[in-house]
């Protein structure tokens, strides 16, 4: 079966990669770890497989950081902080945050993971306005 490559990369574009389009799981992970590393409400992260990569440009400006206590992972662009695909500790997957793709995967979230640790201010915001930009 042949897939679609979608390409990717960090905010200031020094990091580019190409994944197939090739996706088991589609999580938004709500955990205290995937919020900090985010500074967000919640990772978006795709599962595929290991060798589902082709780094094209600067994967040596790429920085991976181990937590010491727990089984968690972060890569990231060093010169922006944008966070990118990598490996996890097991080896079993690549994990793609999906802020970092060109296009959207044709995956479909599976599920939203954690949910007990997600923050009531992002519970509220889901009902908040809605607007195409910046509100005026």
């Amino acid at each position: 079966m042949s897939h679609t490559t979608i390409t990717g990369q960090c905010c200031c574009g020094a990091v580019r990669f190409t994944v197939k389009d090739s996706f088991s799981r589609f999580f938004f992970c709500h955990c205290e770890q995937c919020r900090r590393m985010t500074g967000s409400a919640h990772a978006s992260n795709l599962f595929t497989e290991p060798e589902n990569i082709t780094w094209t440009q600067g994967v040596e400006q790429t920085t991976r950081y181990e937590h010491p206590e727990r089984s968690f992972t972060q890569v990231f662009c060093s010169t922006c902080g944008s966070g990118l695909p990598y490996v996890n500790s097991s080896g079993k997957y690549l994990i793609v945050p999906a802020g970092s793709l060109d296009s959207e995967p044709s995956k479909a979230v599976d599920a939203r993971i954690f949910c007990q640790e997600q923050t009531s201010w992002h519970k509220e915001g889901l009902s908040a306005k809605i607007f195409d930009g910046f509100p005026e």
